[in-house]
């Protein structure tokens, strides 16, 4: 897992996610679907199942904080 994202990388998660899906509102994304479009990037490698709200609210921040 050396250039592998997990889940504590939120800032790296969102501007991959940025990227990938530039005319997106973060603060119109259902959960469900950040969770999977987190798990569909091509480095992302950490365990599905370690995954909560928290974590998917703090991604959600780092990529609302990137397009301020």
């Amino acid at each position: 897992m050396a250039n592998g994202l997990l889940w504590s990388d939120s800032q790296e998660i969102a501007l991959d996610l940025m990227e990938q899906h530039v005319d997106v509102d973060p603060l119109k994304l259902h959960f469900t679907e950040l969770r999977l479009w987190v798990l569909a990037l091509d480095r992302f490698e950490d365990d599905p199942e370690h995954c909560g709200e928290r974590v998917l609210e703090a991604i959600q921040l780092a990529w609302m904080a990137e397009i301020d």
